[in-house]
């Protein structure tokens, strides 16, 4: 196996394919199969609904696509985060940075795909205690673009990496230690 094509990256490429397989499965039973786009709403539970939303812009409906100039741009836009995502996966060394960068990749994939092929992306999932609604109607993708941040985030703020090239007092590796010349 070549040192780009490590074990945790392969497995990151294959988690992020997987995320975005079963976005794109999950978004077509709820359209196809639920008939979803017709009935609207699906009361699940008390405290989620399935509820179809065209998404025509990006996180919390911003740069609405209301031309196909800019849908253009918003696929463009995506695209390059996405292939900026995939570039870092390629460099990360540890499994977690990995999986994390695979959960964005993924969904940004699923979603880019719904923009590219429909001009709007497919939203459904409605999690709301009561009538207070925390979160805007999300899909599989969306949720996780956001784990994978959450879980970049929380690995850079409180989980440092020790530098490889130290050992344990401190001293850089490969030096020699002084001899002691008190004869």
């Amino acid at each position: 196996m070549s040192a780009l094509f490590t074990r945790a990256r392969l497995i990151g490429l294959a988690f992020a394919a997987f995320l975005f397989a079963i976005d794109q499965w999950v978004k077509a039973h709820v359209i196809e199969t639920l008939n979803l786009r017709s009935v609207g709403q699906v009361e699940l539970l008390p405290f989620f609904d399935l509820a179809y939303v065209e998404n025509r812009g990006i996180s919390l409906g911003l740069l609405q696509a209301h031309n196909m100039e800019m849908r253009w741009l918003l696929v463009a836009l995506t695209a390059l985060i996405a292939l900026v995502v995939f570039v870092w996966l390629m460099r990360e060394r540890k499994l977690a940075d990995i999986l994390g960068l695979a959960m964005i990749l993924g969904g940004a994939l699923g979603n880019i795909v719904d923009r590219y092929t429909l001009g709007y992306v497919i939203d459904y999932a409605d999690f709301h205690i009561g009538t207070f609604r925390p979160f805007l109607v999300f899909n599989i993708a969306d949720a996780a673009i956001t784990i994978g941040v959450v879980i970049i985030l929380v690995r850079s703020l409180f989980f440092s990496e020790k530098d490889e090239d130290t050992d344990t007092d401190g001293a850089a590796a490969g030096t020699v230690p002084a001899e002691n010349n008190n004869a």
